[in-house]
């Protein structure tokens, strides 16, 4: 009793001077500590209620069709897998890999969804051939299969503010051993703890205390998650504070998986340059260039190994630092008993793996951005764009780019000193679609300044008159390919009353000329004869259909007189590459949202197309141009197979050298001249038409027919007259003339039997002189 007296005086005794600090604490818990409470949970709860990552916008490339026969070559092929980042093992079992045996490949697709609803994984089996698809099957059953793709490149990210890269997944799609692995390599009590671990505390402390530096930490996956949501990075108390009042209210208001999850998307795994790698799923595809869901135990192993410190462990700087940090993380996976031994054996036997072209494409081609912003401004603006978590499928074309690329940088390489100050653009469209497949802006790659292919509006040359002979061709009872025309010297008084006194390239005249031989060979006299029979106004007309404005009006026009860009040219051509058909030119597919809904669509409808037949003799007469005309270079080539249509190009003191032309499946036009407008010395044949070349030398395509079109048939002409005529006859040729539209009566060669029977005593009249190419 006593004992309990001295007890309470004691007490008593203390609590006189424990009383004031006491009373002085629950002032500041009231009066600080809980409004500070409540405003820190009112913030946890507002950003985890509606918990919103900074997720980029993705761009991609179209995705690869394969199917039997269409035109492939095993280079091509491989650029494909390895832009689309694609790794080559020894058996292609893998998602995003495949392997190679003589012609041909085993790939396993890793699926995607788009516009267009996309396709699930598969493994196939390819097989080239003869420059195409052969065939193509399932690799598990043989079974041959029409049709497959490969998911289609990434070619760039439109970042927001935060240049943070990530891919939001749920935890239901996250492979069990990350999850797992996880908790048993960063924080083993995770499902127990309050947010807060004290033992890790202790035994982290205990551990660095005994080494004399800090080699354990004590923090559990809630306090990483809160340092990566809520705080900076410095080691203060007030931040170590915070840090725990913030884990335990998240820990009092959410469940652990939803925790979990956003530790899974948020955690910061890697920096390319200015871009941050945020989360398992984007740090999946920054290193093994595959989805999260199909990674191995070892590639899980690295990216669990990479929390401890993604700098100190990255695989690409210091890979003898990332191996042994694997290692030692799947040998947890085992002591924990997440895999066997056998799976632990074979994993720390692997190497790394790292898929050295997996990268975070922030602007690849920036000349076809350029082309992917113009098109979709209409309907999506700047920050939709740089902040809604969009994937924009594009119709570009990984190989038809490069290729077009390396055209550009090789053949002015080729020029010598001559191609150093000369700039150069192309765009390569499909002929059927109008899909635009590359766009180069620059002879620079990557060369984000200046976009000549959009913006530089340059005097097209000869480019122009395939289109002054369509317009004369849409009256086949008029003119032919066959009808000759006046290749004589003209002076025409302009409106300011000078005389304009044009004449041909080689500075000759060529009489009367067959309207096919006019156009191959380019002569400026007999197309300006031809257009002011048809009329400049209507060739102008034309020209406009097609949305060009300030055409000029003057017969200067009608050879070369018009500005226009590479992307302009490549709209006019693709009327003719399409036989016809008015197609826009389109460099987006469609908008897909973060939860892989089409929210936009971007479509042609093939209408009917107009003047098909005037069309397709222009085509023929393009085909000639090749074959023994200004590009003949082309039909002497190894290309000649191709049977090309196209048109050379070269402006006033040869300033601008163009080339456009298509094959049965591909349209590219080039242009080369300089920024300062300083003649080139360059012919369209010698600067434009080799890059043209060198695209194709590498470009799978198909050929274009050699055969005229349809509606239309093989006349022997006498390019004296224009007339159907005697194959027998003298300098007769034969022509692809509109079915029907010549009279059924021929000429015969009456006049050129006579004069053989005189011996050719000029009493009959000579024949008409008629040259054959």
């Amino acid at each position: 009793m006593a004992l309990i007296n001295r007890m309470g005086a004691f007490a008593r005794h203390s609590w006189r001077w424990l009383r004031i600090p006491f009373w002085v604490a629950l002032g500041l818990g009231l009066g600080f500590l809980l409004p500070y409470t409540l405003i820190l949970n009112k913030r946890v709860q507002d950003r985890f209620n509606d918990l919103v990552f900074a997720v980029p916008t993705r761009v991609y490339a179209r995705p690869l069709d394969l199917a039997p026969g269409v035109p492939m070559s095993s280079a091509a092929l491989e650029l494909e897998l390895t832009f689309a980042g694609y790794t080559h093992d020894a058996s292609g079992k893998v998602p995003g890999s495949w392997t190679r045996e003589g012609s041909r490949y085993v790939i396993s697709s890793r699926g995607y969804a788009g516009p267009d609803g996309g396709e699930l994984p598969k493994r196939i089996r390819v097989t080239l051939g003869r420059g195409q698809v052969e065939s193509v099957n399932d690799a598990a059953s043989g079974a041959p299969l029409k049709l497959a793709h490969l998911d289609p490149a990434r070619i760039a990210t439109l970042y927001g503010a935060q240049q943070e890269e990530r891919r939001i997944v749920h935890l239901a799609d996250v492979p069990p051993l990350l999850v797992k692995g996880l908790q048993a390599v960063e924080d083993r009590d995770f499902k127990h703890h309050i947010g807060l671990d004290f033992t890790a505390i202790l035994r982290a402390a205990f551990a660095n205390l005994r080494a004399g530096h800090t080699v354990q930490g004590g923090s559990t996956l809630t306090q990483q998650l809160v340092r990566n949501l809520f705080l900076d990075r410095n080691q203060t108390i007030v931040r170590k504070f915070n840090e725990a009042l913030l884990s335990l209210l998240i820990e009092a208001h959410y469940s652990k998986d939803r925790i979990l999850e956003a530790y899974i998307n948020e955690v910061f795994l890697g920096q390319q340059g200015s871009q941050a790698v945020h989360g398992f799923a984007a740090g999946a595809e920054f290193y093994f260039g595959r989805r999260m869901e199909d990674l191995r135990p070892q590639e899980i192993a690295v990216l669990v190994g990479m929390v401890k410190g993604p700098s100190y462990y990255d695989p690409r700087r210091f890979p003898e630092r990332a191996l042994a940090r694997r290692n030692l993380v799947l040998k947890e996976f085992y002591d924990t008993g997440l895999i066997d031994a056998n799976q632990a054996n074979a994993a720390q036997a692997a190497p790394l793996g790292i898929a050295s072209n997996a990268q975070l494409p922030h602007n690849r081609f920036p000349a076809f951005m350029q082309l992917v912003r113009a098109q979709i401004t209409s309907d999506f603006d700047n920050d939709t764009l740089s902040q809604g978590n969009l994937s924009i499928f594009t119709t570009l074309d990984p190989a038809a780019q490069i290729y077009a690329e390396q055209a550009i940088t090789s053949s002015l390489k080729g020029l010598g000193k001559r191609g150093e100050k000369v700039q150069a653009a192309g765009v390569v469209t499909d002929t059927d679609s109008g899909n635009v497949l590359a766009v180069v802006g620059s002879k620079l790659p990557g060369d984000t300044g200046f976009n000549r292919a959009l913006d530089s509006r340059r005097p097209i040359g000869s480019l122009v008159k395939p289109f002054v002979y369509l317009v004369a061709l849409t009256d086949p009872s008029r003119w032919n390919l066959g009808t000759p025309l006046d290749d004589s010297p003209i002076a025409l008084r302009q409106p300011n009353g000078s005389t304009w006194m044009p004449h041909n390239d080689d500075n000759l005249s060529h009489g009367q000329v067959p309207m096919v031989d006019a156009l191959a060979h380019s002569w400026n006299l007999a197309t300006i004869h031809l257009g002011l029979a048809v009329g400049v106004p209507r060739i102008k007309a034309f020209l406009e259909s097609f949305g060009f404005t300030d055409v000029n009006p003057s017969p200067s026009m009608l050879i070369g007189a018009v500005d226009l860009a590479p992307i302009q040219v490549a709209q006019l051509y693709q009327y003719v590459a399409a036989d016809g058909h008015a197609l826009p030119l389109l460099a987006v597919r469609g908008v897909v949202d973060g939860n892989g809904r089409t929210i936009k669509r971007y479509e042609v409808e093939g209408g009917k197309g107009e003047y098909q037949q005037a069309v397709r003799l222009v085509t023929w007469a393009m085909q000639q141009v090749a074959e023994y005309g200004t590009a003949h270079s082309l039909g002497d080539s190894s290309l000649a197979w191709l049977n090309a249509a196209g048109k050379t190009g070269t402006s006033n003191d040869m300033r601008d050298s163009w080339f456009a032309g298509f094959t049965g499946s591909h349209l590219a036009v080039f242009w080369m001249g300089r920024d300062d407008n300083k003649p080139t010395s360059l012919f369209g044949a010698t600067g434009g038409l080799r890059a043209w070349q060198d695209l194709f030398r590498h470009l799978p395509t198909r050929a274009l027919p050699a055969a005229p079109g349809e509606g239309l048939q093989m006349a022997w002409i006498d390019p004296a007259n224009g007339k159907p005529t005697q194959p027998e006859c003298e300098g007769a040729r034969q022509f692809p003339v509109v079915a029907g539209s010549l009279p059924a009566d021929t000429e015969g060669c009456f006049w050129q039997r006579v004069g053989d029977f005189f011996g050719g005593n000029g009493n009959a009249p000579a024949p008409a002189a008629t040259t054959q190419p």
